[in-house]
């Protein structure tokens, strides 16, 4: 990319570079904006603007005002501040092997919990739910048909399909029904709030310990905020010994 001088301001010079440089600090969906000819020539404006008013300020000796120093005096205190946080932070740290003690004593936490993948078809009454069933059955109709034509929730459209779900997610008669099917049979009508229900399991999916390799990271991001965090305490209640603090 050229580096071309697209204007000059009081002998400073605003290039091309200067212009990407401003668009990188927008959001994503800004940026978009700013890159086309329109949101350029706009955004230059600003950048010129912004020039045109540091040098009005510099000439009227705003740099000395009681609100500018002000102002400069909190920024100073807040990067210093922060760069004495991220200095104290340095000597929290977590090694792999801490990581992989952590996991293996603790594994129970990282389970991916038992879940079914099913469909179904939902009417509003008994009867109609045996007449379905009857006529999946009988093979007059594929019970993804069926649900297409007869249930009456939105899942018709995928041919009552629920995708996968876990227990807690549906309510229990369902859920008990779901749960103890076997893959590829067909439930009798189970009532529940919602009408009565004809179910049919596709897969199923035991419990399982995610694997380290799954949750390492993460696991490393909790011990180091809890080993920064006891850091952060341990140093600032040792200041606490040496400046004078007093509560009113």
């Amino acid at each position: 990319m050229q580096n071309d001088v697209l204007a000059v301001v009081n002998g400073v010079e605003i290039t091309e570079q200067d212009l990407q440089n401003t668009i990188r600090k927008f959001p994503a969906e800004r940026q978009q904006y700013l890159r086309t000819e329109n949101g350029r020539k706009q955004l230059l404006n600003e950048i010129i603007s912004f020039e045109l008013i540091y040098n009005y300020a510099k000439d009227n000796h705003m740099e000395n005002s009681k609100n500018y120093l002000a102002k400069l005096e909190a920024i100073k205190k807040e990067m210093l501040t922060q760069t004495a946080v991220d200095k104290i932070m340095e000597d929290a740290k977590v090694t792999e092997d801490e990581v992989k003690d952590y996991y293996n004593v603790n594994k129970n936490m990282y389970k991916n919990p038992e879940s079914v993948t099913a469909k179904h078809i939902l009417v509003d009454s008994l009867e109609k739910a045996n007449k379905i069933l009857e006529e999946i059955n009988s093979g007059v109709v594929s019970f993804e048909n069926a649900a297409k034509k007869y249930s009456s929730c939105p899942s018709k459209a995928q041919g009552g399909n629920l995708g996968k779900f876990t227990r807690g997610q549906m309510v229990p008669e369902f859920e008990n029904v779901a749960f103890n099917l076997e893959i590829g049979t067909i439930s009798k009508p189970v009532k529940t709030q919602f009408g009565y229900h004809l179910i049919k399991v596709e897969e199923k999916e035991e419990s399982s310990i995610k694997t380290f390799e799954e949750v390492k990271d993460s696991i490393k991001r909790g011990l180091l905020q809890e080993r920064q965090a006891f850091r952060y305490n341990q140093f600032t209640e040792g200041l606490k010994n040496k400046y004078k603090i007093e509560i009113k």
